[in-house]
């Protein structure tokens, strides 16, 4: 039984308390340490007496932990201060102190409070908001997978990150974003290529590997990882599936290649959080850019279509003005499409008109652009030309293009073009005069017989 007004030694009371107490010298090396120690930071306190601060300390956070000490001796510091230390198994632990010094013991006194789960509350939800922010934001996928590179940043180890995208239809794997310090981007390739990320996928499960695992129990991740040559495999490797209402549409990951950034199942938990907001906010931005698509490109051709051509024309001749340069416009009607039309079927029509695209941008540079207006009627936009002839030259290498037959179903096809062309600043200042005068120079032509190309103003016929 215990004697009234008993008092218990000081230390024994300490060591109940749920936080650290901890005296540190002014050589910042741990005098004392409560039992608490080993919950918090997981060492015992025997294991941190004698030795500094910085052993354990999270190494970003040494300065300005440093500077608050000289704050908190010069009597100035405010009551609250928060770091992170490394436990002993590896993980950040994030920690709020109290410290006061005594000048008359030359110790400072410090009490250690665990805020990891706090911290960890609010970072989520603060990357939550950024990543929502970050999907109405981006310009594209690849501005917005950059950003949620750095939102993931700030939760855990994301050197090494990436993003592997699912095309169901096409059941490949492609990697838009792949940021890695040895490897550089992966071509495209099928889901059931063998990789770590596809087996993601195709699971529908996170996939959480480290170099010490000697077994894992998915017996395809087994296959995967004996495949890799020694030396060149990560030494941790995360990855979580994106999965929306329509399904998994790919794979977050994270990896790292050196021993003293790992990853343990709170990571896993972490990413798995965010990551169905990060699945959102890409379907988000495909559907945008899937809509965008449409409004601006052909859905026959895939070619850009008037709204596009037009734009990228008032680009080229806002360029030429500044530059004093030249810009031509071609208009090319095909000749004879009509009869391909009613004598084969519009099937045959539209594939005739998919076969002239292509061979159409195989005429021109990858800085030209060629457009569908309507029906057989096409744009090709020469900017940086200069001088006529260029555009004569690109103009009859489109129209010997179009006059060899088409290999189409049934047999083949024989068409022919009509090309208008208008020069600026020759020919007009602005898009509505250039569209004009090559659209009455290809009529021009094609009530010539066709299968020729005239200039406006200038004549220049070519036959076969």
């Amino acid at each position: 039984m215990t004697p009234p007004g008993y008092l218990p030694p000081l230390a024994n009371v300490i060591d109940l308390l749920v936080d650290v107490v901890c005296v540190v010298n002014p050589q910042h090396e741990f005098v004392y340490v409560s039992a608490s120690s080993e919950q918090i930071f997981g060492y015992r306190p025997e294991e941190m007496i004698g030795r500094p601060m910085t052993d354990f300390m999270h190494p970003d956070d040494r300065e300005r932990t440093f500077a608050h000490v000289a704050a908190v001796v010069d009597g100035e510091a405010p009551p609250h201060f928060e770091n992170r230390y490394v436990r002993k198994d590896g993980n950040v632990v994030d920690v709020m102190w109290t410290a006061r010094h005594s000048p008359e013991d030359g110790v400072r006194v410090a009490v250690a409070r665990d805020i990891t789960q706090r911290k960890r509350s609010e970072s989520l939800q603060s990357a939550l908001f950024a990543i929502s922010e970050a999907a109405h934001a981006a310009a594209d996928l690849t501005e917005l997978f950059g950003r949620v590179h750095a939102i993931i940043g700030d939760l855990l180890p994301a050197r090494n990150c990436f993003v592997a995208l699912y095309d169901e239809l096409e059941a490949t794997l492609s990697f838009p974003y792949f940021v890695d310090e040895f490897d550089a981007p992966p071509e495209p390739r099928q889901l059931d290529s063998g990789t770590l990320s596809g087996e993601v996928i195709r699971s529908g499960e996170p996939l959480l590997f480290r170099s010490d695992d000697v077994e894992h129990p998915c017996e395809n991740v087994r296959a995967v990882i004996a495949r890799r040559p020694p030396g060149q495999a990560p030494l941790a490797w995360l990855g979580v599936p994106l999965i929306t209402p329509r399904g998994v549409i790919g794979a977050l990951v994270v990896q790292s290649y050196h021993g003293d950034v790992t990853y343990g199942e709170n990571d896993l938990q972490l990413l798995q959080f965010v990551s169905t907001q990060v699945a959102a906010a890409i379907e988000r931005k495909q559907i945008q850019a899937q809509l965008n698509h449409m409004a601006l490109y052909d859905h026959l051709t895939d070619l850009p279509n008037r709204t596009l051509f037009r734009d990228r024309l008032a680009t080229a001749l806002s360029l030429a003005r500044r530059e004093v340069g030249r810009v031509a416009m071609l208009y090319l009607d095909l000749d004879r499409f009509k009869d391909v039309n009613d004598q084969r079927g519009h099937g045959t029509g539209d594939q005739l008109l998919r076969e002239v695209s292509k061979r159409l941008l195989g005429c021109v540079r990858e800085s030209d652009t060629v457009a569908r207006l309507s029906g057989d009627e096409f744009a090709i936009l020469l900017p940086r030309i200069e001088q006529h002839e260029d555009a004569l030259r690109v103009a009859e290498k489109l129209r010997r293009a179009m006059h060899q037959p088409f290999d189409m179903p049934g047999g083949a096809a024989q068409v022919s073009a009509s090309i208008g062309i208008a020069l600026y600043p020759d020919h007009g200042e602005n898009e509505d005069a250039l569209l004009k005068r090559a659209d009455d120079a290809m009529y021009a032509a094609k009530r010539r017989g066709g299968n020729r190309l005239l200039m406006s103003l200038v004549l220049s016929a070519t036959d076969d």
